[in-house]
């Protein structure tokens, strides 16, 4: 699996990652059933998953006060997922995110923005705050 692969894993199946009614509003109704979704749709969620609210709960889960929002190797340990210099590069290669030197700060603010970017774009709803 992707690293990305894994960070969308982690987050669109943690038990938070529960539909909301604030953020999913009429959507149930419009809904297809899993009979009409062709195969390829079945891996994104049915309603849009509140990715700063599952970030958020596993937080405070973990009692973690790294800063997630803005750092991507906190976003990873929050995860429990490899932060390591390799599995960054590893990681900016799938997103073709090379703005800066590997490890390097630019860098690294690039890749979380990226992260959140394609979450949004894989189903998750993202707040502007966090996708820079």
């Amino acid at each position: 699996m992707s690293i990305f692969g894994a960070i969308m894993d982690k987050i669109f199946h943690h038990p938070a990652a529960q539909p909301d009614a604030a953020v999913v509003g009429h959507a149930e109704a419009a809904a297809p059933s899993p009979a009409d979704t062709p195969p390829s749709v079945e891996a994104a969620p049915a309603e849009p998953v509140d990715v700063e609210a599952v970030l958020t709960q596993m937080a405070e889960d973990k009692e973690f006060d790294g800063n997630w929002e803005e750092s991507i190797v906190d976003l990873l340990k929050l995860l429990d997922l490899d932060s390591s210099l390799d599995a960054r590069k590893t990681l900016a290669d799938e997103l073709n995110v090379h703005v800066a030197e590997a490890g390097t700060a630019e860098e690294n603010i690039a890749l979380h923005k990226a992260v959140m970017q394609k979450l949004a774009d894989n189903g998750g709803h993202v707040p502007d705050n966090l996708r820079g």
